[in-house]
């Protein structure tokens, strides 16, 4: 079974690689000392802190193996390659809701990277599937949990 292919921005990328850096170096050595100083306490049976602090470890070492398989699978977007005629992953768009005239801007990524308080909307999204592919000047029907609702894009740009 083939693995799917995770798409990246350029910044999701050097996220990624940061907290593998972070998490390999600082937290590993921060986890190693707390385990040290847990079994200088004695008996590690019944010890609350070494128990912890094992469990701290094995979230660390669970989590940088993500972060390589991830990074190992990882797609990186050119942005500067980006075909901004139309929406795609990496574009950043500004829509204004039909019923409202509010103006929202998003920018299209991959699922790993999708973060709400910074507008990062998925491609998988309902929101990022009904916007993928229009162009400017284009009303958009996007079906939600919540409901449907229209959309105009506004601007799309790197």
């Amino acid at each position: 079974m083939e693995k799917e292919e995770i798409i990246l921005t350029t910044e999701g990328m050097k996220k990624l690689e940061n907290e593998l850096e972070h998490s390999k170096t600082v937290k590993r050595h921060e986890i190693a000392e707390k385990i040290k100083e847990a079994r200088m306490q004695g008996d590690i049976s019944e010890n609350a802190e070494y128990d912890s602090a094992k469990d701290e470890q094995a979230e660390i070492e669970s989590r940088i193996l993500q972060i390589e398989n991830i990074l190992k699978h990882a797609k990186v977007i050119d942005e500067s390659k980006i075909d901004i005629t139309k929406i795609n992953i990496g574009c950043k768009v500004k829509i204004k809701y039909t019923d409202s005239g509010e103006l929202e801007d998003y920018l299209i990524v991959g699922s790993m990277e999708s973060d709400v308080l910074e507008n990062k909307v998925s491609n998988e999204s309902p929101i990022g599937v009904a916007l993928m592919g229009h162009k400017k000047g284009e009303i958009v029907k996007i079906n939600t949990p919540a409901g449907s609702l229209e959309v105009e894009v506004i601007k799309i740009h790197r």
